[in-house]
């Protein structure tokens, strides 16, 4: 007896959420346009490689792009981004999508798996986006962007204190730290403070939901045994 095959389930409609979404983070024509191409080109690969959430597809443009779009406010004279564990590309592949406006703008994005790293680099190809695949762990690839970093931004990648620990030289070089986090953040700035001094401001997400930006701009170690991040790959 013969084997049905089954039916890939057709892409979601996107029209609404997307309004709703540039209704939250405006755009140039020429930046949604890129945007599009990104957004077309992850529903092909989502099909095959789990580069987000399956129930996350219907809301694409409200949780992921908005919300990636949104730390442009918090940094608007940044040009030069490095983007930690950029897996699908958020937010370092719609960054870059937005840079691409700006003259001299870039974007790093740094990530150690291979096949995601693959995507990448054909989601800025496809998109137009102004950046650059990093495949690296990230503690092998800070120093070498010290003194040439704006702003650096991780989503979904690691604790805060180890994201901090990442992101350390770089703020000590005048660079910001925006990193996006869910509604743990009170728990993970509670520990974060265990191993290091910090100011940090707290934003709440455009897109609602529980989801907060964090903002720093400077941070010291608590004392010479706070723990460093090298030898951990993220």
């Amino acid at each position: 007896m013969a084997q049905r095959l089954q039916k890939a389930p057709p892409p979601p409609d996107l029209a609404a959420d997307k309004t709703a979404a540039l209704g939250l983070t405006p755009v140039s024509r020429e930046t949604e346009r890129r945007l599009e191409a990104y957004v077309a080109l992850l529903l092909q690969w989502q099909a095959k490689t789990n580069l987000i959430s399956p129930a996350t597809l219907p809301e694409l443009w409200t949780r992921h792009i908005a919300d990636s779009l949104q730390l442009l406010r918090l940094a608007p004279d940044a040009k030069h981004w490095l983007d930690f564990g950029s897996g699908g590309g958020f937010p370092g592949v719609v960054l870059a999508c937005a840079m691409a406006d700006a003259p001299g703008g870039s974007v790093r994005l740094v990530e150690r798996n291979a096949k995601k790293a693959a995507f990448l680099r054909e989601a800025l190809r496809v998109s137009g986006g102004a950046g650059q695949v990093i495949l690296a762990d990230i503690g092998d690839s800070v120093d070498r962007w010290a003194g040439e970093v704006d702003c650096v931004t991780a989503r979904a990648v690691a604790p805060l204190h180890q994201l901090i620990g990442f992101a350390e030289p770089l703020i000590r070089q005048g660079a910001k730290a925006l990193f996006l986090k869910g509604q743990d953040v009170d728990a993970e700035l509670t520990e974060a403070t265990k191993y290091w001094k910090l100011s940090p401001r707290l934003h709440p997400s455009l897109t609602g939901g529980h989801g907060w930006i964090v903002e720093l701009d400077a941070v010291e170690r608590q004392h010479q045994s706070a723990p460093t991040p090298h030898g951990v790959s993220v």
